[in-house]
């Protein structure tokens, strides 16, 4: 059977990511055990395989329902893990089979907006970018999110194709819901996604593509959230940890996660799902009375979210020092935040040479971008490359990875301004930066490069 171009570099993306990330759970196997919070989602998951469910069993023995940390990710290794055993590189190839899928999905949105050429090397920095692959060790959500949320765009790309798009359309849904199951604060991005996924430019079809896309994630969570009402005394959606990530935000000075300061009327509250309201309560309260405060944190909050990832070499030391390091941490972190901030200039300079006049206001949001990306804060160049890629025209039939971009980067930033930070969430947005460093310059009537997003699709 012969192939054409698009599927084989497909292929190619999809092969290379796997294979480095398979050596790297290989490499990982037996040395690096659980850490941080994968910690937790790993003893979660043992118990979901043994039938336990998502309980907890503490110090004293006692045994109690929880819904601290996002269910998405220890369903699936408690899945794995009770036909393959609750070890921890069954975790690792699930990273590795999903950031391989992530890769070619990215590898699916950049075909339609350029050149062969250039969709495949956006690919395949997706599939080997440093900050990606050796994350794969970790028992981690950070990776298997932005696997989540390039796979569901490219389900709505999908749909875009199709004479009867709703079969697709409901496959991106599911992934959304998924991701939501995985990261909660995911679930903003589903109207956009139902949006995305209708080549129609008319308001009513895409309102009613956002609305069926929206409600098939929510469903996705709906018996979730009735295990909560019953088990937890709470009708959480998905996890009972937004008053505690809130508190954590109000009361750090680094804008990083650090031990919670227990309020005083909070001190007696056990039942894990009222604590969390406690302190839902309590930070708001804080909040409201001095908001000036609260809103000088978040640029220090982003600083620490964007401006470097570290998430990788983080992990792994901590994980097992001795087998890796400080001096190979700090290598892994040079190397991550050199190819980090080149694709980030270089999405920067791709938006300014893309459609749309070129005013000296955009010229100077360029200038102020690199400037920003070549130095310290690259949380302000990121936000100006989301504002430069939400200006730029998009063809009606292009595929929706500029919108879905500036989106996942605008509401990853949006969540941590309004919680904390940590360099590790800032990974949700390293497979959309590095495709956009790719973007091929056109001009304004110029159609994609690979004629159009639906002929794309066409097999040889």
């Amino acid at each position: 059977m012969r192939f054409d171009r698009q599927t084989r570099d497909g292929a190619a993306v999809t092969a290379a990511a796997l294979a480095a990330r398979l050596v790297v759970a290989l490499w990982a196997a037996g040395r690096f055990p659980p850490a941080a919070d994968g910690t937790y989602y790993h003893a979660i998951a043992k118990r979901v395989a043994e039938g336990e469910g998502y309980t907890w069993v503490w110090p004293d023995g006692v045994v109690t329902y929880a819904a601290h940390y996002p269910i998405g990710y220890p369903a699936i290794l408690g899945a794995l893990y009770a036909v393959f055993g609750a070890k921890p590189v069954v975790a690792m190839v699930v990273n590795a089979v999903l950031g391989a899928l992530g890769a070619f999905a990215i590898h699916r949105l950049a075909w339609p907006m350029m050149t062969p050429r250039r969709a495949l090397a956006a690919g395949l920095v997706v599939a080997l970018h440093p900050a990606l692959v050796p994350y794969t060790a970790a028992l981690m959500t950070e990776g298997v999110t932005a696997a989540w949320l390039a796979i569901a765009c490219a389900l709505a790309a999908e749909a875009r194709l199709q004479d009867h798009p709703w079969r697709w359309r409901s496959l991106s849904g599911i992934v959304m819901g998924i991701a939501t199951l995985t990261r909660p604060q995911v679930l903003v991005l589903a109207p956009l996604l139902g949006a995305l996924s209708t080549r129609e430019i008319k308001v009513y079809p895409r309102v009613m593509s956002a609305i069926v896309v929206s409600v098939i994630s929510v469903a996705c969570c709906l018996p979730w959230t009735a295990r909560n009402c019953v088990r937890m005394n709470r009708c959480a959606l998905v996890s009972v940890n937004a008053g505690w990530n809130l508190l954590i935000g109000e009361e750090s000075e680094s804008g990083a996660w650090g031990e919670i300061q227990v309020p005083e009327a909070c001190r007696e509250v056990w039942d894990e799902a009222a604590k969390d309201a406690c302190f839902e309560r309590a930070a708001r309260e804080r909040i409201a009375s001095s908001p000036g405060r609260w809103l000088t944190k978040i640029p220090t909050k982003l600083a620490v979210t964007f401006d470097y990832y570290g998430a990788a070499p983080w992990y792994l030391h901590t994980s097992n020092a001795a087998a890796f390091p400080d001096r190979a941490k700090l290598a892994l972190g040079v190397l991550e935040t050199v190819v980090s901030r080149v694709l980030l200039v270089a999405a920067l300079v791709a938006s300014v040479r893309a459609p749309g006049a070129r005013s000296k206001a955009k010229l100077a949001l360029v200038l102020l971008g690199v400037v920003f990306g070549l130095t310290v804060h690259a949380w302000v160049a990121l936000l100006v490359l989301a504002l430069l890629t939400a200006l730029v025209p998009i063809h009606p039939e292009d595929s929706p990875l500029l919108p879905w971009s500036v989106a996942v980067i605008v509401a990853t930033a949006a969540t941590h301004a309004v919680f904390f930070g940590a360099g590790r969430y800032g990974l949700v947005v390293v497979p959309f930066v590095s495709a956009l460093a790719f973007l091929p310059p056109r001009t304004k009537s110029a159609s994609p490069p690979n004629t159009s997003f639906k002929n794309s699709s066409s097999k040889a």
